[in-house]
């Protein structure tokens, strides 16, 4: 297994659960692809930037809820569009229970 993770990863090595690795498998589904490419139709702007009153693209679906590999929280949502830099950042915070601080577009917490 740990042979497959490897080179599922390009040749970096996967320090992924093994639960991890399983549910990362969902985002290569049809299902999840068309959901995400409905969600971006829906909402072409990263909803996080929208708040501070930045127009971006948005290329990245975010689960809002973190589903930790249960599937029916992974396919029912509730999503948001985001930029890549946006979930890079915020998402993987809130993720991991973080308290993220906002900002609005005047520079003050909101």
């Amino acid at each position: 297994m740990l042979i497959e993770s490897y080179v599922a990863t390009g040749g970096r090595p996967d320090a992924r659960s093994e639960e991890a690795r399983a549910y990362r498998r969902l985002y290569k589904t049809a299902r999840w692809k068309s959901l995400r490419i409905t969600k971006l139709t829906e909402q072409p702007l990263c909803e996080w930037c929208l708040e501070q009153e930045i127009v971006t693209p948005a290329s990245e679906v975010h689960h809002v809820v973190p589903h930790k590999g249960d599937e029916a929280i992974f396919w029912s949502g509730p999503f948001v569009s985001t930029c890549k830099p946006c979930h890079a950042r915020r998402g993987q915070l809130e993720d991991h229970g973080q308290t993220v601080v906002r900002f609005g577009a005047d520079g003050w917490p909101v």
